[in-house]
Order: C-alpha cells, then sequence, then structure tokens
C-alpha cells in the first residue's frame, strides 16, 4: 500500500516519471529475476554444506530426537 502511495505522489508531481516507472518495474524485475534464482541455488548450496560440515558433531553429540 505504501509502494501505491508513494506512487501517487510521483504521479501528482511528476506524471511522466511515474508513467515511465510504471512501465520500467516489470521489466527491471524480470532483468533481476535470474540473479535472484541464483541467489536461491547458491544459499540451498551453502545450507548443504553446512549440513554436511556438521553432522558428526550433531551424530556424535546425539542430535534432536536422540535417545540417551
Amino acid at each position: 500500500m505504501l509502494k501505491f502511495l508513494l506512487w501517487l505522489l510521483l504521479l501528482a508531481v511528476c506524471w511522466p516519471l511515474a508513467l515511465l516507472a510504471l512501465v520500467a518495474y516489470p521489466l527491471v524485475w524480470l532483468l533481476l529475476l535470474p540473479f535472484r534464482i541464483l541467489g536461491i541455488a547458491v544459499e540451498g548450496v551453502f545450507s548443504f554444506l553446512r549440513a554436511l560440515l556438521t553432522l558428526p558433531g550433531r551424530l556424535l553429540a546425539g542430535g534432536p530426537g536422540a535417545k540417551r
């Protein structure tokens, strides 16, 4: 809602810039989409490596749900 109100304010102040922003926003979103997907993939790889490296410690400590 706040973004919409800011856009309305921009429309009142400088309508050509507001219309340009309205057209350019989807294009910028499409251009940045591959980088967002790459970030999700890299975060997944790092989570996997962290889980793999801490696995021996979790196994030796008993881990969650282990019976003692």
